[in-house]
This record gives structure tokens, sequence and C-alpha cells, in this order.
């Protein structure tokens, strides 16, 4: 036997798969003697196999005649080794993946062995097996259609009751190797997208249905894992921690992505299972109340990270009735998520004077003090105020409060985190733009079409309301909406809102909004870049109009304008005064650029990339030169952000250049080039007012 196996012969020859085929059916037992020829003869009857399928169907026709397949079973059963199992698995998986022929591919999986393969018992405890096992599995979901998924199945009286590829694969969803978990994943994609009616009600049943739960069980795990990585870099910022930040980030999307694609089959209870899921698993027990702001003792997640996760499922799970559910629960108090049977909540001290102090991983801010970092709210028909709520208990407070409370008191992390978790809100398609205006985030833009579209209808004879003050939808619509939401909340995953501000006008909440984010440019402690994010958002939210601001606003704005212009000048006097203009210049059009852009950053783990970011002030003298210049590009960069707000809150538009002359001065509706402005930039020689810093361009 041996020497005719190894002469010199064709390999690729009818003659040559006969004689492997006939070696093979001889073998009784696969012990050491004989293990190497049997490894070898399987390979090269997936080559043979392979080729025929290509170039003779002759080789496929003797495969069947001879039941090839059932050899393969018989030689698994017979051998102890795992080197047989490893070329055997692999021996299929290049057989499945390559054969072209639709009469090959039925029989491989119209066939009573390839069932027996996928319920046989490795030894998954050898990585290598289970890996050539799950890459097995996947090969066969590529070969699936509304045809062949019927031969995997047995079904009785129409029904799917088992489906071996599908339930084997699940099994190892949460394997620790990522590889795995990508292949498994690929699997269930291949099945929901066939869009075989009883099989997609076999997935969603029991025991089935436990993957979706598991999944974001899983998932649930990842998020608190990244929280731990933040928290870290908080204390101890380093190059190794934003990696593994990165790293984790990534994980994280991918698996949203993962969610995203299963919905894209759109069998719809799986669809819901996955909303049920996600807010029963995750949002609710875990992002939600992480959002308040006194500790709770058990809490696992920080705001921060919470909320970057929120906008991450929003922007990537599409589902409507997910999306509108989180935006109703921030009308919610933390507490309504928090179960009393496993944790307490410390409350507000009713004395104003009492420090209440938080770090990121216990979901904790800085309150005391207030008056030094909080501005007082300026909407003269704002009835309830952040800081009012903070001082008066928890049962005044709403997740939607603690939003605003994190932008006018938190950190640049918390700051940046709720800008995000309000941008992502504005921009999430799937939620109704009432939901946007209950929310007080509303585009004008939105507010008007749909206004204008109810006064062209003729609806509830409303056409003046459009003209005159445009400033809300119906309040009839808009309660509908929202209640409808708070409704299923309460009947559906027992959360009950019973906050005041559920009843309040959405001009109301509009003002609030511009209330926090107009305190937020008085905050010297939070970085240039943050409150530019802070710009774009009021941007969105503002009318091309004077009106939309009350004159408290306009009057800080012009405070903090010029504050910010004499902290200009003592640069001017300072270190780098010959590299302001060119400075000033620059930064106009990167934050012009940022003003105007679909939206304030392009990913989401941004807001995490800053934490290790390096500061001169920590490391070199107060008088050193790079100090200087590090604390001048702050300067500049704050005083273009207010120039470019108060041009844009007198209803006119930005120029390419910035202006000669101070923003209230800038002609009516007019842009750089219509002003007479040369929008080619300055020229030696020539004078140059910015604001009120003069300064004369010379070679």
């Amino acid at each position: 036997m041996w020497s005719y196996f190894w002469r010199s012969r064709d390999r690729f020859s009818l003659d040559e798969l006969r004689y492997l085929i006939d070696q093979l059916q001889k073998v009784q037992i696969v012990n050491n003697d004989n293990k190497n020829f049997v490894i070898e003869a399987l390979r090269s009857i997936s080559e043979l196999i392979t080729y025929g399928d290509q170039h003779d169907s002759n080789y496929f026709d003797f495969f069947m005649e001879r039941q090839v397949m059932g050899e393969f079973v018989r030689i698994l059963k017979v051998s102890g080794t795992v080197s047989i199992s490893l070329q055997l698995l692999q021996t299929m998986s290049i057989m499945i993946q390559n054969l072209k022929s639709e009469r090959a591919i039925y029989y491989m999986i119209n066939n009573e062995h390839i069932n027996i393969l996928i319920t046989y018992s490795f030894d998954f405890r050898n990585e290598e097996l289970l890996s050539h096992y799950i890459s097995f599995l996947r090969a066969i979901s590529g070969k699936l259609d509304k045809n062949t998924i019927s031969l995997l199945v047995k079904t009785q009286n129409e029904e799917v009751v088992s489906f071996p590829l599908y339930v084997e694969a699940i099994r190892f969803a949460s394997n620790e190797d990522s590889m795995i978990r990508t292949a498994v994943r690929a699997l269930t994609l291949n099945v929901y997208h066939v869009g075989d009616e009883s099989v997609n009600r076999f997935v969603v049943k029991t025991p089935q249905a436990d993957y979706f739960s598991n999944l974001i069980t899983f998932f649930q795990k990842q998020c608190i894992y990244l929280n731990g990585l933040v928290s870290e870099t908080l204390k101890n910022p380093n190059s190794h921690t934003t990696t593994a930040i990165v790293n984790a980030v990534d994980e994280i999307e991918d698996n949203l992505y993962y969610i995203s694609d299963v919905i894209s089959a759109g069998i719809a209870d799986v669809g819901r299972l996955i909303t049920d899921n996600i807010l029963q698993l995750l949002i609710f027990p875990l992002l939600l109340p992480s959002l308040q702001l006194d500790a709770v003792n058990d809490i696992q997640i920080g705001a921060s990270t919470s909320l970057y996760l929120l906008c991450c499922i929003l922007r990537i799970v599409k589902i409507k009735d997910l999306a509108n559910t989180i935006a109703a629960s921030l009308f919610c108090p933390p507490e309504a998520f928090v179960s009393d049977s496993e944790t307490t909540l410390k409350g507000y001290v009713p004395d104003h004077g009492h420090e209440t102090q938080q770090t990121e991983n216990k979901n904790v801010i800085e309150v005391d003090g207030c008056s030094n970092n909080i501005m007082p709210s300026l909407s003269s028909s704002s009835p309830v105020h952040p800081e009012d709520i903070i001082s008066k208990g928890v049962s005044r407070l709403t997740l939607r409060d603690a939003l605003l409370s994190y932008i006018t008191a938190g950190d640049d992390l918390q700051v940046l985190s709720s800008l995000s978790m309000l941008t992502t809100l504005l921009q999430t398609k799937e939620l109704d733009a009432t939901m946007l205006d209950a929310l007080g985030i509303l585009p004008q833009r939105k507010q008007n079409k749909k206004l204008l579209l109810q006064a062209l209808v003729g609806e509830d004879s409303r056409e003046d309301q459009f003209f005159l003050s445009g400033r809300g939808f119906i309040r009839d619509g808009f309660s509908c909406e929202l209640d409808g939401y708070l409704q299923n909340l309460k009947e559906q995953y027992g959360v009950s809102c019973s906050s005041l501000e559920v009843g309040t006008s959405p001009s109301v909440h509009r003002f609030h909004v511009l209330d926090a984010l107009v305190t937020l440019f008085s905050r010297s402690n939070i970085s240039p870049e943050t409150l530019w994010d802070g710009g774009w958002l009021l941007r969105q939210l503002l009318l091309y109009s004077e009106a939309e601001f009350n004159n408290q606003h306009l009057e800080l704005l012009r405070d903090l304008y010029k504050n910010c212009t004499s902290a200009l000048l003592e640069e001017a006097r300072g270190t780098w005064p010959d590299l302001l203009v060119t400075v000033l210049c620059d930064e106009w059009k990167r934050c012009k650029r940022a003003m105007e852009a679909p939206s304030p950053r392009k990913e989401l783990k941004c807001m995490f990339l800053p934490l290790d970011k390096p500061s001169f002030d920590d490391v070199l003298p107060s008088e050193s030169s790079f100090v200087a210049g590090e604390r001048m590009c702050k300067v500049v960069k704050v005083f273009v952000l207010l120039h470019q707000l108060q041009i844009f809150s007198l209803g006119r538009a930005l120029p390419e250049q910035p202006p000669t002359c101070p923003p209230s001065k800038i002609p009516e509706n007019s842009r750089a080039g219509n002003a007479g402005l040369d929008v080619s930039g300055p020229k030696l020689g020539s004078e140059l007012r910015l604001g009120c810093v003069a300064c004369m361009i010379i070679g």
C-alpha cells in the first residue's frame, strides 16, 4: 500500500481519487502507523473534489457513488487523535467553500452526515480544533439560501424544531477568542438574511432567544471594562491606557454594528427582542442610573462612559422605538431606574453650604460653589433652573436636568460627553421631531418646516402660529407623542415618571438648553475645543435673528467677549505678539469650519482621546515661552468663538476672514466679500482691527 501511495503518478486524476477512497475504506482503526496516511488522504481528497468541481463532474459523481461522507464520519469515530479531527474539519471546510456546482452543494448539505459532524462531541479544550470547527460551520452558512437552509433543519407541522448549525454555533458566541466570536456572528447573519419565516420564528423561541440576552450581557461586561480603563486613565494618564481605551472602544462599536446588521435583516421579532434586552439589561439598570448627580453605592459605570455608550447606541442601532424610549427616559428621575432592593440613594442635603463631590468612577461632580462656576439662569421665561433642582432634592431632578447640569458644572470630559449626547439626539433620524422639541433641542429649521406644513394643510387653523411665534409645536401633538412613550415605559418596563417637567412647554425646555450653553461659554476651566462643540450646538438651535436670544443672553455674550478681548490685549503685550495675527486668522478659519460642519466630531471615541493630552503647564514653569504660547492659543480660540457667536447671534453671516470691525458694527446680512472686505487676506503694511485689538502687518 505504501509503495503505491508514494510512487510517481498524476495526482489530479480520477484513478488517484479512486485509490484514496479504496484505501480509506480499508482503515478499521486509526493508530500511529496509519495516522499520517489518513491525514494525507483526507487532504488529497479535498483537493481532488475541488479540482473536479471545476473541470470534470465525474469526480463528484464518484464521490457520491462511494458515499465518502459516510466514510468521513466513520473515520472520525474510529480515530482517537485530535490531528484526524483537525484534518477532517479542514477537508470539509475546503470542499464546502470551494464547490460551485449547485448539485454538489445540495449533496453536501442534504446529507444526514453533515448534521452528524455538526453535532459531534469534539474536544473543544483544544483551541485549534475549536477554531477549525467554527470555520467548518461558517463555511456551511456561506452556502445558505431559501432552498438550502431547509435541508439543514427538521420540521414538525411546518415549524422548525431542530437547527443544529445555528444552535451549535451560538454556544460559542461569547468565546474569549475574538476570531471565534466574529465567525459565529457572521454565521448568524447568514442565517438571518436568508429570510426563511419558519427559521425566523425558531430563532426567537426559547431557548434560542437567550442568544440575544447573552449578547447584551456580554456587551454589558465590555462596557464595564471600558469604564474601568477610563477611570484608570483619569487617575494615571499614559499612552498605554489610552491605547487600551481605543481598542475597547473599537470592539464596543464593532458589537453595535453587528447588532445593527442583525436589525437590517428585517426580522420584526428579533428587533423587539434586541430592543427589550438593550433597555432592560443595559440602559435601564446600568447607563441611565449613572447620570444622576449624586453617588449610588453600587453603580458600576461612570457618567461620561455612560453618555458615550448611549451616543453609540443611538448612532449605530437604528431602532425607532429604542431611540424614542431613551429620549423619553430623560424626563424621568434617575431613581426611577434604581431598584430599592439593590441600591440606596444618598440624596441631596438641602443645606447649600454642604459640599458634595464626585469623581468619574463615582458618578459625581462638584456642585458646591455653583455661584462661582454656574451663571444664574438667563431665561426670564424659565420657571425651573438647573441649580435650583440640585438644591431642592433628587425628586425634582430628571436625567435631562442632569445633562444640563454637567454642562454648567461638570469637568471637561463631562461637558463634552453631555454635549455629545445632546448632539446625537439632535441628529438621530429615528427620533420623532416632537420628542426633540420636548427635549428643547429641535433645530429651528425643523420647527419651521413642521409649522409651515401645519399651516399649509390648515391643521387646527394654526396658520398664525408659524408667522407669529415659531417657538414650538402644538401642545396637544407634543403631549400625545411624549405621553405615549412615557406610558409605554410605565406599562412595559415599570418605569414611572412623575416629573413636573413633562407638562412644561417645549419653549421652556429650549430656554433651559440655551441657558446652559451660554453659561458654558463663561467657564474658564473648559478646553476651547469643547467650547467650540458647545458653539456648534448653539448654532443649530438658533434662528438667524436676534429674537431667539433674550437681552440677558446677549448681554452676557457681550460681557464675555469684552473680557476675552482684554485677555487678548494682554497677550499682544506678552511673549508672542508677532504670531498673534497669524494665529487669529488660522483659528478663525478653523472655528468657522467647526461651526458650519455637519457635526462637531467625526468619531465618538474622540471624547476619550484628550484624557492623556500633555500640557506645558504641568511640566514647565509658568514663565516659560512654551506655556505662554499655549496660553495665547487658548485665549485666541475662545476669542474667535465668542466673536463668531456675537456675529451669529445678531443674525449675520460669518465672513471668511476675521472682520476688521467689532461684531456689532458688521453690516447686517452680509458676508465678508459683500461687506467690501478683502477676502484674500490682509496685505503687508495694512492696519487690521480684530475686535478691540489693533494690529499692523509688517514685513
